[in-house]
């Protein structure tokens, strides 16, 4: 029967045996009953937020996120450990044996100092790996479950590494107006179908500038509905002030206030 005892400090060998605690008849009647499926959404909202400590150079929040992010790892392996299918030491044993493997720069007799040349010896021994004979292949081995602009950045990069690609950050932003005229023409025919076909397309070859740019266009986005949150509160305040609820106003109106406050930013700023 698997116990736990509490102690002032913890190593990491510990947090693999309290999860696995956690999980037995001992331990706690919800994290008993989670499965991969039950937890899937935990293991990104915790990643996200380790994204977002990272980005507030914040440490202490960092490993605060850090450890859930490991949380979910332990707890996912701890669910095929009881299932008798790995451990978590497979888990690391697979992950050391793919590291040492596509470092053959510092575990073989290659020698590279270049970092994007390393960065493309990485994409040729996984692909390798994975048996991949065409551009293609590698194309669709890109996670469909990634945010979809950094999915359309990763496959553009891939189909560039052949050479299928734009010349230059002004060619890629003629093909973005190109397919705004295209999203007219299916909106003016409302064609349902048509109109989303033409807007993922005018959102892939946004992408493209994004790239061309050196931007990460998810960052991009998410800086522009900041943008746009703290423009808002910008018009409620205003209108508040005048004593005008939000409802009541016009479009016209809302948006009279709107450019008040984006002028107001552009002078202060």
């Amino acid at each position: 029967m698997l116990n736990f005892v509490c102690q002032d400090a913890y190593t990491l060998d510990d947090f693999v045996r309290l999860i696995s605690f956690l999980r037995s008849e001992n331990g706690c009647p919800w994290d008993r009953v989670q499965t991969h499926e039950s937890i899937r959404r935990n293991f990104l909202e915790e990643a996200y937020e380790a994204c977002e400590a990272i980005d507030e150079h914040d440490l202490v929040h960092m490993r605060e996120e850090l450890g859930d992010v490991l949380m979910q790892v332990l707890f996912h392996a701890d669910i095929e450990r009881e299932a008798g299918h790995f451990t978590i030491q497979d888990v690391a044993d697979a992950a050391c044996k793919k590291l040492v493997s596509r470092h053959p720069h510092v575990f073989g007799e290659r020698v590279e100092k270049d970092p994007d040349a390393v960065l493309s010896d990485w994409e040729a021994i996984k692909r390798q790996e994975r048996a991949q004979t065409t551009t293609a292949e590698a194309m669709q081995t890109v996670s469909r479950y990634l945010p979809a602009l950094w999915r359309c950045e990763k496959v553009q990069s891939k189909a560039a590494k052949t050479g299928f690609d734009w010349p230059d950050a002004q060619a890629a932003l003629s093909k973005v107006e190109e397919e705004t005229q295209e999203l007219r023409r299916a909106m003016e025919q409302q064609n349902a179908d048509a109109v989303e076909e033409e807007l993922g397309d005018l959102l892939f070859a946004v992408v493209k500038v994004a790239r061309f740019q050196g931007i990460d266009p998810e960052a991009a986005a998410h800086r522009a509905c900041e943008k746009f949150i703290r423009r808002f509160a910008g018009v409620e305040a205003e209108a508040a002030k005048n004593g005008q609820p939000m409802e009541s106003l016009t479009l016209d109106e809302m948006t009279a206030l709107y450019q008040c406050v984006k002028e107001q930013e552009t002078h202060t700023g």
